[in-house]
């Protein structure tokens, strides 16, 4: 039998990145909101500004040629890893370098839980997909992927039920927790939430959606994350490529210096 290896080339950059650095910040592209040609554009931006890496996904529509195109132009642009952040079996492709391979544990749906994880392991395998095991815990308001995938919401005002549900993922053997309150949602996860689930925790936390300023992105990194989500602050400005950078710069520079603050 053969040794199975401990990390990937992806996550263990992303663990290093994390040693040296204590926050990473990561741009969301959303391929169904704009052109490839603009994530392309997108891409190169965020490499310029000191993104550490391309999250590519949704909770629909990111899928088939459209994926692929994106991805492709992503690459074009940047060196920057491209993980793949699925909506569903079908947004996979092998022109990415990693997948998250999520399990949604607040779920009420069996199918999105371990139902789509095994419909598309086999597949991610014969792709060369690099899979990083992701507990994905959705908190409120949810937006659409709490919609698409039945999450039994997370309330915002219990941060230890966040915090032990997070708990559960790593002591099943994931890698990555993300702590999810909806793409475009107005507010990201609480920060009694992040300060209890790293409390909790032994691995990598991502705090996705809702961050929107230099200011929150300081004050998630401060209470604990050790990556950001962002994406739809940048995606409203993709259509003024300096009003992109700036708000990229904003979010990367935010994110270093609390990083060094928690050494």
């Amino acid at each position: 039998m053969a040794v199975v290896k401990r990390f990937g080339r992806t996550y263990s950059r992303v663990l290093s990145t994390i040693e040296r650095d204590h926050g990473l910040a990561f741009l969301v592209i959303d391929p169904p909101n704009q052109l490839p040609e603009t994530a392309g554009l997108l891409g190169g931006l965020a490499e310029e500004a000191g993104i550490d890496a391309i999250a590519v996904g949704g909770s629909v529509g990111a899928q088939g040629k459209l994926l692929d195109d994106t991805i492709a132009r992503i690459k074009e642009n940047t060196s920057l890893p491209v993980i793949l952040f699925p909506g569903n079996i079908a947004s996979v492709s092998p022109k990415a370098d990693a997948i998250y391979f999520m399990s949604m544990l607040n779920s009420s749906d069996p199918y999105y839980i371990s139902g789509a994880q095994i419909a598309s392991a086999l597949p991610i395998k014969k792709m060369g997909l690099e899979a990083i095991a992701t507990s994905y815990v959705v908190i409120e308001p949810g937006r659409a992927v709490g919609w698409v995938g039945r999450a039994h919401l997370i309330p915002r005002e219990l941060p230890y039920l966040g915090a032990i549900t997070a708990l559960a993922g790593q002591m099943m053997g994931s890698q990555v927790v993300i702590l999810e309150s909806g793409g475009g949602s107005p507010v990201h996860a609480p920060l009694e939430m992040i300060k209890a689930t790293r409390n909790l925790i032994d691995i990598p936390l991502v705090v996705a959606g809702g961050v929107k300023t230099r200011e929150q992105a300081f004050k998630c990194i401060k209470a604990g994350a050790d990556i950001l989500h962002v994406g739809t602050a940048v995606e409203n400005l993709s259509s003024n490529k300096k009003k992109a950078l700036q708000k990229l710069q904003n979010i990367s520079r935010a994110v270093k210096k609390a990083g060094k603050e928690k050494k």
